[in-house]
C-alpha cells in the first residue's frame, strides 16, 4: 500500500495524515470544508516544526513530509487511486454510513476501507458497502504523532488478509497494533468513558472540585492527565457521543451520560476546541485555570 487517503482534516485526520506522510506514503487529505482543510495542513506543519525543534526529524524530513500530502475537497477525486482510505470524520453513524457508501462507489475494488471510529460498530459500517471483507477499524489515539497504540477492530466479515495487512501497516508506522472484537466502545473507550463519566458525576454531585478530582487521579493513580482535563482534550461532544453509543448498544444504565455533560455540550462548552470546558482555554490549550462555572466561590 503506497497511496493513502484520509477523510477528515480535524484533530485525528490531520494527525493520521501526518504519520503516513512522515513515513513516505503519498497522502490525500480530504475535507469538504476548505477552511478545515487549510487549518489541518497548518496544524501538520506546526507539529512537524515541533519535531524539528526537538531534533527528532530534520528540516528536509519536514519538507518531504509536507510534499507527500495533497489536499482535496472532492471525495471522489481524493480517493480515486487509494490503496487504503482511513475515515476520520465526526463520530456520527449516519454520516459514516454515507461516507462508506460513497467510498465503496469511488475507490478501486482492492482498496481497504478503514474507520478511525472510537466506538461505532465496524460491522454496521461495513454493511453500507459491497466489500465488508475489506472494511476494518483502525483506531488511532490522540495525539496521533505521539501515541503508539492503534486499536485494530475486526468486523463480522473482515477477512484475515485485511487484518494482516492493516496490522503490518500499523507496525510500518512505528505504531503498536492491538486487536479487539467489534463491541460498542471496543476496549479503549468501553473502559475510559465510564471513568470520565464517573468523574463528571462526582463533580456534579459535589464530591470534589475539578482540580481535586484531577489531582487525585494524577497523583494517586499515576494518570498523566486527570479525567476532566482529558475529557476537555477529547472534546465533551465526542465523550457524549461515545457514551450514547455505549448506552444504546449495551443497554446498561451504567453508561448513561451525566446530565452535567449533556448540559455542557448543549451550551457549547466542549473543552479545548471551544475554548472552555471544565477548564478555561482562552489563553491557549496548555492553560489549567478552572472554568468560571466550576471556580470556587
Amino acid at each position: 500500500m503506497k497511496n493513502i487517503a484520509v477523510v477528515g482534516a480535524g484533530t485525528m485526520g490531520n494527525g493520521i495524515a501526518h504519520v503516513f506522510a512522515q513515513k513516505g506514503y503519498s497522502v490525500s487529505l480530504i475535507d469538504i470544508n476548505d477552511a478545515s482543510l487549510q487549518k489541518g495542513l497548518a496544524t501538520i506543519a506546526k507539529n512537524l516544526d515541533r519535531q524539528v525543534a526537538k531534533g527528532t526529524i530534520t528540516e528536509a524530513d519536514k519538507e518531504q513530509a509536507l510534499k507527500n500530502i495533497t489536499p482535496f475537497t472532492d471525495l471522489k477525486a481524493g480517493v480515486a487511486n487509494a490503496d487504503l482510505v482511513v475515515e476520520a470524520a465526526t463520530e456520527n453513524l449516519d454520516l459514516k454510513l454515507r461516507i462508506f457508501a460513497d467510498l465503496c462507489a469511488s475507490t478501486p475494488e482492492h482498496t481497504i476501507l478503514a474507520s478511525n471510529t472510537s466506538s461505532i460498530s465496524i460491522t454496521r459500517i461495513a454493511a453500507a458497502t459491497r466489500r465488508p471483507d475489506r472494511v476494518i477499524g483502525m483506531h488511532f489515539m490522540n495525539p496521533v504523532p505521539i501515541m503508539k497504540l492503534v486499536e485494530i477492530i475486526r468486523g463480522y466479515s473482515t477477512s484475515d488478509e485485511t487484518t494482516d495487512k492493516i496490522t503490518e501497516l500499523s507496525k510500518a508506522l512505528d505504531k503498536i497494533p492491538v486487536p479487539c472484537n467489534d463491541y460498542p466502545g471496543f476496549v479503549s473507550n468501553r473502559i475510559l468513558m465510564p471513568m470520565i463519566n464517573e468523574a463528571i458525576i462526582a463533580l456534579h454531585e459535589g464530591v470534589a472540585g475539578v482540580e481535586e478530582i484531577d489531582s487525585i487521579m494524577r497523583l494517586g493513580m499515576a494518570h498523566p492527565m486527570g479525567p476532566l482535563q482529558l475529557a476537555d482534550f477529547i472534546g465533551l461532544d465526542v465523550c457524549l457521543a461515545i457514551l450514547r453509543v455505549l448506552h444504546d448498544g449495551l443497554g446498561n444504565p451504567k453508561y448513561a451520560p451525566c446530565p452535567l455533560l449533556i448540559n455542557m455540550v448543549t451550551a457549547g462548552k466542549l473543552g479545548v476546541k471551544s475554548g472552555e470546558g471544565f477548564y478555561d482555554y482562552s489563553e491557549g490549550p496548555k492553560a489549567t485555570k478552572v472554568s468560571r462555572m466550576f471556580a470556587k466561590k
